[in-house]
Formats: structure tokens, sequence, C-alpha cells
């Protein structure tokens, strides 16, 4: 007798995959809570770049162990890193920011808002949050958009996994403090847009790029929890006016987007089936 073909090991059952993708969804919110005592002991950009260099580590770590749990490579869930992918991370910081400076120039057009320079805070330390938003940028699409994405997606179909993972992206920042109408409307709506770049793209790069450059131009703009160079002036009494444009502009913005690329994903999906 010949000798067998060497092959894969076979794929767990959908119910096995299904308990495997939730048990790894539990397991990333524990590692992030491990990285995050960090940042609250220390809670300044410099703690950030620490803690997201230890989130990303262990969710690398729990990635391969999935990947290898499943009997796969890292290259089936995205989350291999190839000549391309460096191109891929600039393109979506690109895009990324380009998304945010026309929202800004949105909500900046609708008036009553303006940027003015926070001299308290050093262009220097640029280099820092970059740094510190990229780590954590690619800790979160190594957790929702890389094994449990292509995971669902060959059980469920990619869009029902895109929006069963924006929800429980949705509540991950909402249990670290996000309010309902920002954890839905915010990160719920960002991640159908990094979803979606994952699944056109077959990769974490751009993304990842994407959700940098998203984060990013917040903080310069003076808009996340640690002060950025810029800092926005709204007209007394009309902050809750800026803050549904900043809303509206931003589903506007992200949703455009997330159209754009869904094209791109059925486009793909088309050329395949030729």
């Amino acid at each position: 007798m010949g000798k067998s073909k060497a092959s894969r090991p076979s794929s767990p059952s959908r119910s096995k995959a299904t308990l495997r993708v939730t048990l790894f969804l539990v397991a990333c919110p524990l590692l992030l809570a491990l990285a995050g005592a960090v940042l609250t002991k220390h809670p300044n950009l410099s703690s950030v770049v620490v803690m997201g260099a230890i989130a990303v580590l262990g969710t690398s770590a729990l990635t391969a162990l999935f990947v290898r749990w499943d009997g796969l490579k890292l290259d089936d869930v995205g989350a291999d890193v190839v000549p391309r992918s460096g191109l891929r991370l600039v393109l979506g910081f690109l895009v990324g920011t380009l998304l945010v400076t026309l929202q800004t120039l949105i909500t900046n057009f609708a008036g009553h808002v303006q940027w003015v320079r926070a001299p308290e805070v050093a262009l220097s330390q640029s280099g820092i949050a970059l740094l510190g938003f990229l780590l954590l940028a690619a800790r979160e699409e190594l957790a929702f958009r890389g094994y449990p994405l292509r995971r669902l997606e060959k059980l469920f179909g990619p869009y029902q996994s895109l929006l069963l993972l924006a929800v429980v992206f949705a509540l991950e920042h909402l249990a670290g403090g996000y309010t309902w109408s920002n954890a839905l409307f915010g990160a719920g709506v960002g991640a159908l847009l990094f979803g979606m770049a994952a699944l056109a793209t077959r990769g974490l790069a751009l993304p990842i790029g994407l959700h940098t450059a998203w984060n990013f131009g917040q903080w310069i703009l003076g808009n996340t929890e640690f002060p950025g160079p810029w800092k926005p002036v709204i007209d007394p009494g009309l902050e809750h006016r800026v803050g549904q444009t900043e809303m509206i502009s931003y589903v506007v913005v992200m949703l455009l987007a997330t159209f754009i690329f869904w094209r791109l994903h059925t486009k793909a999906i088309c050329s395949v089936g030729k």
C-alpha cells in the first residue's frame, strides 16, 4: 500500500468551533484587564505603550494557541506577516487619516466648535502616542478581526459574523466605561468598518492602520482621555448640539467607508467565483 498524503487535522465540529471562539473572546478581555492594571497605576502615554505591548503579546500568543488547536495556520485567520503587510499598514493609516479629516471638516462646517493649540502638550509626545495607539489597535484587531472573525465567517457567513463581533466589540467598550450610545454608535460602527476592511483584504494590516490613524487622530484633536496637541473649544451652551453633530458625522463617514470596503469584498468574491 502506498503512503497516504499528509493532511491537516480534521476541522472541529460547528459547536466545538463556536465554543472555542467564545472561549477566545472571553480570554482576550481578561488579558486586557491584566495589562490595564499598568495604566490604572500610571495613567500616561508611556503606560499606554506598556499596556499595548503586553496586550499584543498576550493576544498574539492566544491566537497562535487557538489556531494550532484548530489545526490551522496564521494566514488562515489573516494574522501572518507577509512582505505586503507594511504597505497595507501604511495605506490603512492614510485612509484612516482621511476619514478623521473628513469627519472633522464636517463638524467644523456645522459650526460652534474650533480647535486651538494646547501648549501644555508637546508635539514631541506624538511618537509615543502613535506607538501606543498602534499597539492598542493591533491588539483589538487580533482580538476581534483575526481568529474570531475568520472562524465565525466559516460557520455563519461573513456578514452575520461581522454584526455579531461588532456587538461584542461594543460590549467590551461598554464594560470599559463607554456610555451605551458611544459603545453602540461609536465602537460598534467602527467595528463594522474595521471588520469589513479585514474581510476585503483577507488580513489585519490594513484595518490596524485604519484603527491606529483614527485613534491617533482623535488624540491629536483632544478627543481622548489623554490631552492632545490641540483641544476643541465649543460655544457655551452648545455642547450637546456639537456632540450630536460629531456622532452623526462619525457614523456617516464610517458607514461610507464600510460600504466601499463591502464593494471591494463583493468584487473579490465575484472574481474568485469566475
